[in-house]
């Protein structure tokens, strides 16, 4: 069996054996690597592609037999990422996280032409509106290639939105023609992203492609609600602790003025409360027999009776100082997200 495998391994030229090592040696430099598509990819678009990577990536384009024999061999045993491989893929080496890599990858597609005999990938639509041609055989290509168009000031037009295809279909010569001359381009090339090897896992597209505004609403939703919940269950830390401070100091008060606790701090408010209440049991007491009430009191209450007037009438300042503390809750709030990290440390 040795001397088979052997005889097998002196046939191997130089340059394969070099190529294997080189990739292995990419592997092993790399926290990461991933396999990429480049089927489709006109040589000099992807020399291009390479040019743009080269701060962040490595691409290398190699044989799948040679790319099977590295990955068997790396010392990362990273030889799931076989299954990975198909015809006319590369490698691509990066110090860049996987979800940053497929999002690099993803914004470097560009549009391009669909070529005939190709499968569309999605509906192809023309949109209705004027094109750039005189009238002549264009028109007839055009409704040949069953885009509706006609002739309307002087100019060739889309007379109405259309598919022309729809997803899954063989694109014709001529529809791919007309597409291109309208500079209709239904499809992205670049570098496709089959999966991502790291630390001994492996990411495919499925994973990596998050919604990054709805990420980022939900951890500003959970930092809200970790907020309240610690406020709510009293849990000091930096970022509540104004809160909560705040909080007790207000229910300390309330609870005082309630219970009718007499300590300086509350004695205003007592005073005014107490004085409230005279003046409801003035109020109620007058109004079943005025005679009841001496003309000093009845003073009090027409002067109480013009305090609620103006109370009325100051209504939107109240209101405008209302809107002051909910700010002042919603900055505590973002407080809270930016201390989201000590809340529970």
């Amino acid at each position: 069996m040795m001397e088979e495998e052997l005889h097998h391994s002196e046939h191997i030229p130089q340059w394969k054996k070099q190529e294997i090592e080189d990739i292995k040696a990419l592997i092993e430099k790399y926290p990461l690597f991933g396999i990429v598509g480049v089927g489709g990819i006109p040589a000099k678009q992807l020399q291009a592609m390479r040019r743009e990577l080269k701060d962040v990536a490595v691409l290398k384009v190699s044989r799948n037999t040679l790319v099977n024999r590295a990955l068997e061999g790396s010392s990362k045993d990273c030889s799931e990422m076989i299954d990975y491989l198909n015809q006319q893929c590369a490698l691509i080496f990066t110090n860049e996280n996987p979800f940053k890599l497929y999002k690099l990858l993803e914004q470097s597609k560009t549009p391009s032409p669909i070529k005939a005999g190709a499968i569309a990938p999605q509906d192809i639509k023309v949109e209705k509106g004027p094109t750039s041609f005189p009238p002549g055989p264009i028109l007839g290509d055009l409704q040949s290639a069953g885009i509706p168009a006609s002739i309307d000031g002087g100019k060739v037009v889309v007379s109405e939105n259309k598919v022309v295809t729809e997803e899954g279909n063989v694109v014709s010569q001529n529809l791919a023609s007309m597409l291109a001359r309208l500079e209709i381009f239904p499809i992205e090339v670049g570098l496709d992203l089959h999966a991502v090897f790291e630390d001994g896992s492996i990411f495919t597209p499925d994973v990596l492609a998050i919604d990054n505004d709805k990420y980022f609403s939900d951890i500003a939703a959970a930092s809200r609600q970790a907020f309240n919940l610690a406020v709510n269950v009293a849990y000091p830390t930096t970022a509540t602790i104004s809160t909560l401070i705040s909080k007790a100091s207000s229910e300390a008060m309330n609870l005082g003025i309630n219970a009718t606790v007499l300590e300086p701090e509350i004695m205003d408010s007592l005073l005014g409360k107490a004085h409230s209440q005279m003046i409801s049991l003035a109020s109620a007491v007058s109004a079943n027999n005025e005679d009841a009430v001496d003309e000093d009191l009845k003073s009090v209450l027409g002067a109480a009776a013009q305090s609620a007037a103006a109370t009325v009438e100051e209504q939107p300042a109240e209101e405008a100082a209302e809107e002051e503390v909910e700010e002042e809750e919603e900055d505590a709030e973002e407080g809270g997200m930016a201390g989201l990290g000590a809340l529970f440390g």
